[in-house]
Parts: structure tokens; sequence; C-alpha cells
């Protein structure tokens, strides 16, 4: 199966669990089905059990949870999505095209998902109100969340990057909390940072509330977020490509600007007099 047949099916079990809410334990299923799309609607539930580091009676309850009356419902379900259903023109090209052809897939799901404006709009409203605003993103995340993060301190009086693990990303949760932040926003990327879930866990606790931009409705993060907005990761090289986080994130962004026009307006034009002035640009 090539690699945008393969995008599509994912797809489509992405679409099982939308709305419905996992335990962590089902979520590992969810995730197991997702890695396996292609050959999915084959597996038994001892063998989905065995991918999944879970029991056999687990994926039973799985199955149940998703409306359905057991496993081998579930599984005809797999197959009509992964197997029945059909997966368009194929492309012709190399590994290279076909990496940026799934991309351009990711970017349509989601413009997709940006139909319904309410979701995206409720968080750039969190993140407006939170003073200060901690952004969280570590390891592979953290160059999304500095680069949010810049262009978020424009608008917003004070944006403060969390992107260093350790005992000391604790304290600065804590301080934030401790100053009056009301939200996080969290990158969370495949491969998960332990550090990133527990530093979620701990802001939980502090009593801030949680945006996460992740790659799946499934990601661990959904576990402690009270807002997911999930953008897939191309995975198609070596390493994975970031195309659709980095633009939820510029969307986020605007959703932020939109919640509080005037005083976004006031603060860009204030940059923009204090840039002339230093001739920080030379256009």
């Amino acid at each position: 199966m090539n690699e945008r047949a393969v995008s599509g099916s994912t797809e489509r079990l992405l679409g099982l669990f939308e709305g419905v809410r996992l335990t962590p334990t089902q979520r590992r299923i969810a995730h197991c089905l997702v890695q396996h799309s292609p050959t999915v609607a084959y597996l038994s539930a001892a063998e989905v059990a065995e991918l999944a580091g879970v029991s056999q009676p687990s994926v039973t309850r799985f199955a149940t949870a998703l409306g359905h009356d057991g496993y081998p419902a579930l599984r005809r379900r797999l197959r009509e999505l992964t197997v029945g259903a059909p997966d368009g023109p194929t492309e012709v090209g190399n590994e290279l095209q076909q990496a940026v052809r799934t991309e351009m897939d990711n970017l349509g799901r989601l413009a997709g998902q940006l139909a319904d404006r309410s979701r995206i709009a409720e968080a750039g409203s969190l993140l407006a109100a939170s003073r200060p605003l901690p952004v969280l993103g570590l390891r592979a995340a953290a160059p999304l969340a500095a680069y949010f993060a810049y262009f978020a301190a424009k608008v917003h009086p004070d944006v403060r990057v969390l992107d260093t693990a350790g005992s000391l990303l604790t304290d600065r949760v804590e301080q934030a909390a401790g100053a009056g932040a009301g939200a996080l926003v969290a990158f969370v990327l495949p491969r998960y940072p332990r550090e990133t879930l527990e530093a979620l866990r701990e802001a939980r606790e502090a009593g801030l509330r949680i945006v996460a931009i992740t790659d799946s409705p499934v990601s661990p993060a959904t576990e402690h977020a009270d807002l997911v907005l999930p953008a897939a990761v191309g995975t198609g090289l070596v390493f994975d490509l970031h195309t659709a986080p980095m633009t939820m994130a510029m969307v986020l962004l605007q959703a932020l600007c939109d919640a509080a026009p005037v005083d976004t307006q006031r603060r860009l034009e204030a940059f923009e007099v204090s840039a002339a002035r230093r001739q920080v640009f030379v256009s």
C-alpha cells in the first residue's frame, strides 16, 4: 500500500475515535490500530492486545466503548475503513515526493477540521486571558514552542517558554500559576517525552487549563488537556515532518489575536514604532 493510501486509511481510522472519551489503556489500543492501519483489519483481538501491550478483555471493552457489540464487529468496521474504502488515484513519484504529498494531505485534513471554528476560538480566548502565558515544548517540540512564543510575545504581555526538562520545569510551571496564569499551551509530538506528560500533569494540579497541539486525537496528551488541537505529523522521511503542527500553531496564534483585537493592534503598532526607531530591520 502506498504512503497516500496509508494516510487515507489512517484518517478514516481516526474518525472512529472522534468524540469518544477513551481511558489511557484504550488510547494505547487506538494508537496501536493507527500505527498498524495497513494490516489491522486482519488482526485478532489477541494479536491487537499483544501489539498494544494490554489484555485481551481490554480490547473487547475498547470495541464496546466505540459502540460495537464486540471485537469481531469492530474488525468488520476496520475492514470497511482500511480495505474496502477507495484510496483514490496513485501519484507517481519517489519517496521524497510522496513525503511532501502526505504533508499536503495533512494540511488538507487540518483545513477540514477548521470548518468548525468554535474549538480554536475557545483556545484563543483561554490563552489571551492568561497572564502570564506559559508555552511548553520539549525535545522535538521545542522549536515549535519557541516559534509560537516569538510571535505571541508581540501581542501578549508575558509569554514564558518552557523548553527545558528537569526539576526547574516544575518550578517554572508553579511560578507561572502563582503569578496568575490561567492556561498553558503545550506542543506534544512523537515520541512523547515523559517529562512533557509529567509537566502537563503538574500544570493541571496547579490549576492551569491546558491547550495541546499534538499529532493525533489519541495522543497521550489528551489525558491531560482541556482542549486538543490535532495536527498530523509526517513520517515519510528519517525524521518527522511538522508542517501541520506548525500551521496549527499559527492558526492558534491568529485565534489569540482575534480574542483581543484592540490590545493586539495596540501592541503591534507599539512594536513597529520601536522597531523603526531602533532600525531593527533593513527593509
